[in-house]
């Protein structure tokens, strides 16, 4: 072996000498160059073997050919000239991007690579990209290449109206369509492919400059140049393309294409393209043109903008004046990162210096705008005025100079008024200063009165003369009390109540464990609050660089022993198995976030304010008022604008990034870890007594990526288990309302009074739906709708509460949905591995066993906890009255904002829910009430309603018995679907019927009426299918139509038609297809289900049937999946091309490399957030956390999360559209109405009003041209401005997507009307 490696090594060496022979022949400057090239190719070889580089190194410099040197010189000079062009395009007009061509000529012979010196004979100097050609370091001539660029870029200006003519008629002259395979159209004949990419990765990271070379790089005069430079490589070209031809005519032969189809349609491309050309014009004049431009750079940069605001704002209200002055003018210094900023950076530090009215620093603001090339906006010129209120001896000239340059810049006094935001006395000081030069000014403030735009709701807004709106069962005065109660609720930031536990007889060892777990967090308390003022120390003097952000100012906007408070509350919220590091940190970044929200608006006099506008609107909702004709929202912004003196109270706060409150949150889990301690014999004196962490972080897996978990130690477990605290501590926003919610008036404001709250709940750090929300001109459907929604007042079932606690306390009931306490958990079985009775297979099954009885002992506390939160809020509130504010997701669907008690949850908190306005039940009511009972038991689904209220009649002994004994009786209710809210229905019949007169009895019990698989519903409605229709009740049927038991009757059929051809599994299956078997995957087929998610659905219904065999499940399932899917099809033919055509569409889109956008018939706008996911690295010094961001705007789109969503999402926009068109027609007629999803709530005596309101709410949605308008939206979004270069290059995908979107589904006969004499369509 060593005798090889001698031989070896000895050719290496002659082959060196030879090298050293050769690389005399040639000169310094190109050695150096391909040294320099071979660095380029380092990381990619550093893994081949020295004799395998030895090799590679030859044929860098031994050229094998003359056709490798021309090659290798041509694609290094074409690089260079387009890296010349882009440096000369970036200082250039788009206008002159689009037209210009590069041309090229012939290049002169020399070696391969670059470098300053081509050729030992000719010499040319061709800069890099961003780099200047020197004047005096070199003799070397000015490169014919740039000679060139720089003669064009002289005389372009001439040469511009001549250039576009002759694109325009090149294009005309052009054929519409192209072969997919020719891509002559963007690159000069003889460029390779190569070229053009490698161009394209160096230009990534700029303005799109890959557009721009494209552009830029014209067909026509590339082909001719191209031709003269590179003749060999051309002709090459030639003959792949006419290969490429003749394959394409070939293929077009076998396939059958005619011609004339081809043409007919390039003509129907090229009239659609002149229908949209014709409405673009309109649709892009709606929009403001500067805002779009706006939108368009913060998204570049947003999340960076977003983090200097979010960090200057916390320097300023932490006092740090200097701190925030130094980072501006360090982010100011650096051109890099001066880019990064914005008029609104320089605007807060500002709005500083004019408090202290300061106007020379004002001034000096301005010349760093100047040269940050920005122009002031109103904030800007707001901050100079009110400085120049502040000043009493300002001179009238400043103002003056002030006040005309901002009417040059476009800007009116006006709009200061009525679009900044102002704190404190801002708007007073501003007057002052206007009034200097105009002392009799007032700032004249109009009303929006603009009305919703949909024509859906124009009548709604225009004709109001039958409207009877609502009033609450409350005078002004009590309304006034609860204001001042909510707002000190809000204020506190936090709420302590008793736990339901209570009860429970205080023992010894309970009140030892309590004593000890009160004199713990005393002591945790002073050490977490010694150590955070040490850490602020070290991070106030660590960073020496000005530029650099790091958490120290968001460790000054709240008292000391605030961020101590919310630490000891975290760990009290613990749970046994730990949290997520991840989880715990945002958490805790999300609580200092909110608290500091909340001290802004105290210190911005908000809360004064807020209070006073309050105060007039009760005068619209307390029934000791005269009636008004107009709407929540609309009476609070008239509020506003009467006492427009003082703060705003819209917008102004700027949110923290995602990043920001996860890297405080962490930073405070880490403070936690190393100084939260306990003594080890704390439990057990047997033990040594030394200071042991009650907190640990390690990691686990979850699936297979590796979290990091903080978890309580088990002696900090045992004291909380035992100790059975009787109180608990929840964040404000936790809690109902104790007053109705704010008129949600814009996407900014609205809901709590104080706490901050999102119009649209969106995933952590996702901004494109605010960014969607702040362009759109009218939400005011929406919004009115949200606050009918929120403006239901509600009480607590007594009884009802008082049963389901005992029943918790007692040890709870898995039938009836209350979780039993940890002490009925199994024991975890104890055993040591390393034991060697055990032998391995015994060993693992014990691993096992104590896997899943741990699972279970976690499942089952944190369903106790859960309940335990729910009980003990509904038993604290269970006196007063209370409001759930509502916000909505991107689709538009609504959702109560408190998280654990609301009506959106389980049958227990439903069932404890009381309208608190009581209404007669009226000569319907008492049945509607019997009827609502038998639709909660879940047996009568196929009969009539008058069947289900015979039903109820046969039974009402048992109803009777069930109000009076629940627990001890017959108990006839337990075996409902729903039985807590069965029972309270029992109490609230025998209450009526006991009643003296049943028709004035006054009920508070909602009833409820469902839609028959309202997905479907709508999607009959889209296609006017009639079958589906009928399918789903939209005709009129004398007997509920079931379309489960359809879709399982039309599979059974399919089933004994493949036993009888001798199917082995069809002639299993005989006897089990039943409609419990589809039920799962008809719903949810129609949100998007896939075959392998329907075939897990009903796979785990087979396994629920014990009599079927369980070796023939899996088979079982993958064959019923199929049937069923073919059922739908043939039951709901419109449905599926409906839904294949939005899949297809939303996949062209995404494809083109857009996100999918549409707006809802009420003008909500809504986009899908569905992104390749990116990882981004947050390090701590506990641990490096990896945060898997899909949401990012600047990645590409998700192609197939797009496409597989849209058609859901779609129906869902649509169903929440339905719902709110209900909504304010009910508000209108004076119902009480609230909603979850696709199942609506209202009196007994209203509910034949509410049925009607729905159905024809329905007629009218659906008779709007809701595909048409959707393609519409589409067309114009997707397929108008695409440059003629981009059209030929992806001409193929451009033509399907145009058309494709053009081809709205054909809808059947179904008469829309038939809806309205439906009665099973919700019931």
């Amino acid at each position: 072996m060593s005798l090889l490696r001698v031989c070896a090594f000895a050719k290496c060496l002659n082959r060196r000498r030879f090298f050293e022979k050769f690389a005399d022949r040639v000169s310094f400057a190109d050695t150096c160059r391909l040294r320099a090239s071979a660095r380029h190719g380092a990381v990619r070889r550093i893994s081949e073997t020295p004799l395998q580089l030895q090799r590679r190194n030859v044929s860098f410099v031994i050229p094998k050919t003359e056709d490798v040197k021309k090659r290798v010189l041509e694609q290094s000079q074409l690089l260079d000239v387009l890296e010349a062009r882009i440096q000369q395009l970036q200082s250039d007009i788009v206008l002159d991007v689009q037209h210009v061509k590069v041309q090229f000529v012939k290049a002169p012979y020399g070696r391969a690579g670059r470098g300053p010196r081509c050729t030992p004979q000719e010499k040319t100097d061709i800069p890099k990209s961003g780099q200047t050609v020197s004047k005096g370091g070199s003799k070397s001539q000015p490169s014919r290449w740039m000679e060139k660029l720089t003669q064009e870029k002289k005389i372009k200006l001439k040469k511009q109206e001549h250039l576009q003519q002759k694109i325009q008629t090149n294009v005309k002259e052009k054929p519409a369509a192209k072969s997919k395979g020719s891509k002559s159209s963007l690159m000069p004949t003889g460029t390779t492919h190569k070229i053009i990419s490698t161009v394209a990765k160096k230009s990534r990271g700029r303005v799109k400059l890959s557009d721009e070379i494209r552009a830029a790089v014209s067909s026509k005069t590339a082909d001719a140049a191209g031709t003269a430079a590179m003749p060999h490589k051309v002709s090459k070209q030639e003959r792949k393309a006419s290969r490429n031809q003749v394959r394409e005519e070939e293929g077009q032969e076998q396939t059958g294409v005619d011609p004339q189809d081809r043409a007919k349609e390039l003509a129907e491309v090229e009239e659609l393209e002149r229908r949209l050309n014709q409405q673009v014009s309109h649709w892009t004049s709606s929009s403001n043109p500067e805002r779009l431009q706006e939108h368009s750079e913060g998204s570049a940069c947003g999340d960076i903008q977003l983090s200097i605001r979010s960090y200057l704002e916390a320097c300023v209200f932490a006092g740090d004046i200097e701190r925030a002055h130094r980072f501006l003018l360090s982010q100011h210094r650096v051109m890099s990162r001066r880019k990064q900023l914005n008029t609104g950076v320089y605007n807060i530090v500002m709005r500083v210096w004019a408090k202290k009215g300061t106007l020379n620093q004002i001034g000096r603001m301005f010349i760093l705008l100047e040269e940050a090339s920005l122009k002031p906006n109103l904030g800007s010129y707001f901050a100079a005025l009110e400085c120049m209120g502040r000043n009493p001896n300002c001179s009238p000239r400043v103002v003056s100079r002030c006040l005309n340059k901002m009417e040059e810049d476009g800007l009116s006094v006006d709009d200061l008024f009525s679009q900044c935001v102002f704190r404190q006395d801002e708007r007073d000081m501003l007057l002052t200063a206007i009034r200097i030069v105009k002392p009799d000014f007032e700032p004249s403030l109009n009303l929006q009165t603009r009305q919703c735009s949909s024509s859906l709701v124009h009548n709604f807004y225009t004709q109001r003369a039958d409207h009877n709106y609502p009033k609450l069962d409350f005078t002004r005065e009590e309304l006034q009390e609860r204001v001042k109660l909510q707002l000190s609720m809000e204020q506190a930031c936090t709420v302590t109540i008793d736990s339901v536990e209570t009860t429970k007889p205080i023992t010894a060892n309970m009140a030892k464990m309590r004593e000890l777990l009160a004199e713990q967090r005393t002591q945790w308390q002073k050490i977490l609050l010694q150590a955070l003022r040490e850490s602020k120390m070290i991070l106030a003097n660590t960073n020496t660089k000005d530029y650099r952000l790091n958490l120290y100012p968001y460790l000054c906007v709240l008292e000391d022993r605030e961020y101590v408070d919310i630490m000891i509350q975290s760990v009290a919220n613990m749970p046994p198995s730990g949290e997520s590091l991840k989880i715990l940190a945002r958490d805790l970044g999300n609580r200092v976030y909110t608290k500091y929200s909340v001290r802004q608006k105290e210190k911005n006099q908000m809360v004064e304010k807020l209070g006073s506008i309050y105060d007039a609107y009760t005068d619209l909702i307390a029934k000791d008022t005269k009636v008004y004709d107009v709407l929540p929202r609309e009476q609070w912004c008239k509020l506003e604008m009467e006492q427009s003196s003082g703060p705003t109270l819209q917008g102004g706060e700027t949110s923290w990034p995602f990043i920001v409150t996860l890297e405080l949150g962490t930073f405070m889990v880490d403070m936690m870890v190393k100084n939260l301690k306990i003594n080890s014999d704390t439990l057990n004196p047997a033990f040594d007594r030394k200071f042991i962490p009650i907190l640990y972080h390690m990691y686990t897996f979850r699936s297979t990526r590796q979290v990091g978990f903080i978890k309580p130690h088990p002696i900090l477990t045992q004291i909380l288990q035992e100790a059975m605290e009787t109180k608990l501590t929840f964040d404000s926003y936790v809690m109902p309302m104790l007053c109705p919610p704010v008129p949600w008036t814009s996407f900014r404001f609205g809901a709590y009074l104080l706490t901050p709250t999102k119009l649209m709940r969106t995933v952590d750090g996702a901004t494109q739906h605010e960014q969607l929300l702040e362009k759109c001109e009218n939400l005011h459907a929406v919004l009115d709708s949200l606050n009918q929604l929120g403006n239901c007042a509600w009480r607590i079932n007594k009884p009802l509460l008082d049963i389901i606690i005992s029943i918790f306390n007692d040890r709870g009931s898995d039938k009836l949905d209350v979780p039993p306490p940890l002490s009925e958990a199994p024991k975890i079985p104890q055993f040591n591995p390393k034991d060697p009775t055990y032998t391995a297979s015994e060993k693992a099954h014990m691993k096992r066993e104590v896997i899943n009885a741990k699972k279970k002992c976690s499942e089952m506390h944190s369903l106790r906890m859960d309940a335990l939160y729910k009980l003990s809020i509904a038993h604290h509130i269970r006196d007063e009255i209370f409001w759930f504010p509502h916000n909505m997701d991107f689709r538009g669907r609504t959702y109560p904002c408190p998280p654990y008690f609301n009506h959106l949850g389980s049958d227990v908190t439903r069932a404890i829910l009381l309208f608190a306005e009581g209404k007669p039940l009226g000569p319907k009511g008492l049945d509607w009430l019997k009827i609502h009972l038998v639709n909660l038991t879940g047996s009568k689904k196929r009969s009539s309603l008058q069947g289900r209220l015979e039903y109820a009649n046969n039974i009402m002994e048992d109803i009777l018995d069930s109000a009076d004994n629940p627990l001890n009786g017959k108990k006839w209710w337990m075996n409902a679907d729903e039985p807590w809210q069965a029972l309270g229905c029992c109490m609230e019949i025998s209450n009526a019927v006991r009643s003296p007169d049943p028709t004035q009895f006054i009920s508070h019990f909602p009833v409820h009426q469902d839609g028959s698989c309202n997905g479907l519903q709508h999607y009959a409605a889209l296609g006017r299918d009639v079958i589906g229709a009928t399918s789903v009740n939209l005709l009129p049927c004398d007997v509920p139509q079931d379309v489960y038991s359809g879709v399982a009757q039309q599979v059974e059929e399919f089933r004994a038609r493949d036993a009888e051809s001798g199917l082995k599994i069809a002639q299993v299956l005989e006897g089990f297809i039943s409609r419990k078997v589809v039920k799962q995957t008809v719903m949810t087929v129609v949100y998007g289900v896939t075959r392998y998610g329907g075939r897990l659905q009903i796979e785990k219904r087979l396994k629920e049937i014990d009599e079927f065999p369980k070796e023939f499940v899996w088979d079982a399932s993958h064959y019923l999946v199929r049937l069923v899917f073919s059922g739908l099809k043939e039951m709901f033919r419109g449905t599926r091309e409906i839904q294949d055509w939005l899949t297809e569409s939303a996949r062209l889109i995404s494809k083109s490399g857009h996100t999918v956008e549409w707006v809802t018939p009420l003008g909500l706008p809504i986009i899908q957030p569905y992104h390749r996911t990116r990882n981004q690295v947050l390090k701590s010094t506990m641990q490096h956390i990896n945060l898997q961001i899909s949401h990012d705007t600047k990645e590409r789109p998700d192609t197939v999360k797009q496409k597989n969503a849209f058609p859901p999402n779609f129906i869902h926009s649509l169903d929440s559209t339905h719902m709110m068109l209900t909504a304010l027609h009910c508000y209108s007629a004076s119902l009480t109405f609230v909603s979850v999803h696709d199942c609506f709530w209202t009196h007994a005596l209203t509910v034949d009003t509410m049925n009607k309101v729905c159905r024809e709410q329905f007629v009218a949605l659906h008779s709007q041209p809701i595909l048409q308008e959707l393609s519409t939206f589409l067309l114009l979004k997707y397929c108008t401005g695409l440059p003629t270069e981009a059209k030929n290059k992806k001409y193929q995908e451009y033509r399907r997507l145009l058309l494709l979107l053009a081809q709205v589904p054909q809808t059947g006969d179904f008469d829309l009307q038939r809806v309205k004499e439906s009665t099973y369509f919700f019931s």
